[in-house]
């Protein structure tokens, strides 16, 4: 089977991926001119179903729960395993009682633990809920990764141009996110900062929440922190506004002082697909496949793969019992 995949985001290199797995010979299409830049690019990366249970619906809980050991054995040594910590000031209990009532797979931890689960954090938080099976990763470094990992095993890639002009395939899969024809599909405005600080250590995501703005710390690599992220009604890909900058900045304060003196490396946008029930899903259309409406939650390409392929092994029943009927 050829199968060609459009698009190079999260969506459709794990697409790429599982169907190469299935011996199909792979191409990838995608319009910009090299990896990154799109929604993906600027994703936090944390594998978090269960904290994302908090205002997701269940289907993403039972996708998701297997994400770190897929990214794991795709790309191996590039997943922190270390779950994700829930803070809350003092003042604001509440929104830690109401976190902990929708979600489950945490335990409540105290001061004395928080210490030393995070020592820079130490007496600042009273309370706190620890994930401890979630996990993350830097998109950049692991898109990249199984981007080369899948050029090694023989998936064609192309960029800007050349996307144009692949044809000659059996199947297409759509993973083009905003770009793709679909009147239901809305776009929910991301934006985040990249700070760098040697002044604070961080070993895990850590998720603050606070009525107004709750907000996420994830550590990269070389004192750097990738602080995310608002989720505003919006298509538009433009610069970060002053209003984010100032709560995403102010938030992070609120976290830990040292930020206030960080250098702020990068700021970005991505424009996540949503469906108007935040779910995603998998479409078919003829020989097409569109794997859209991942919002936060990019966790359907493998089942997207296993169904074009239980649908050509029907197929293929179909037309082997057709030809025992003719042959009796």
């Amino acid at each position: 089977m050829k199968v060609l995949v459009k698009g190079a985001g999260v969506a459709g290199l794990t697409a790429a991926f599982e169907f190469a797995a299935r011996g199909a010979a792979v191409t990838v299409a995608e319009t910009r001119p090299a990896l990154g830049g799109n929604a993906s690019w600027f994703a936090g990366g944390m594998l978090a179903p269960w904290c994302e249970r908090e205002s997701a619906e269940q289907p993403v809980l039972d996708l998701g729960r297997d994400a770190a050991d897929w990214w794991d054995a795709a790309t191996p040594g590039l997943v922190a395993r270390r779950g994700t910590l829930v803070l809350a000031a003092p003042r604001d209990a509440g929104e830690l009682d109401r976190f902990a009532s929708r979600t489950t797979g945490y335990r409540r931890v105290e001061e004395d633990e928080i210490a030393l689960l995070e020592p820079d954090l130490a007496g600042r938080f009273r309370r706190g809920l620890l994930f401890a099976a979630e996990g993350h990763l830097d998109p950049r470094q692991t898109m990249a990764a199984l981007h080369d990992k899948l050029a090694a095993t023989g998936v064609e890639f192309h960029f800007g141009a050349d996307a144009q002009h692949v044809f000659g395939c059996d199947r297409q899969i759509d993973c083009t996110g905003m770009a793709a024809q679909n009147d239901w599909l809305r776009g929910v405005r991301g934006e985040m900062l990249t700070l760098r600080t040697p002044d604070i250590s961080l070993s895990r995501p850590v998720r603050l929440l606070h009525p107004r703005f709750p907000l996420y710390a994830v550590p990269r690599t070389d004192h750097r922190f990738m602080i995310g992220a608002t989720m505003i009604e919006s298509q538009s890909g433009g610069p970060v506004t002053a209003r984010s900058m100032m709560e995403l900045l102010g938030t992070a304060y609120a976290l830990h002082p040292a930020f206030g003196e960080a250098e702020i490396v990068e700021t970005g946008v991505g424009v996540r697909p949503a469906f108007p029930d935040n779910l995603p899903r998998v479409e078919t259309n003829g020989e097409i496949i569109a794997i859209n409406g991942l919002y936060r939650h990019g966790f359907l390409a493998r089942q997207a793969a296993d169904l074009v392929f239980s649908q050509d092994r029907t197929k293929e029943l179909a037309h082997e019992t057709d030809g025992q009927r003719r042959s009796a």
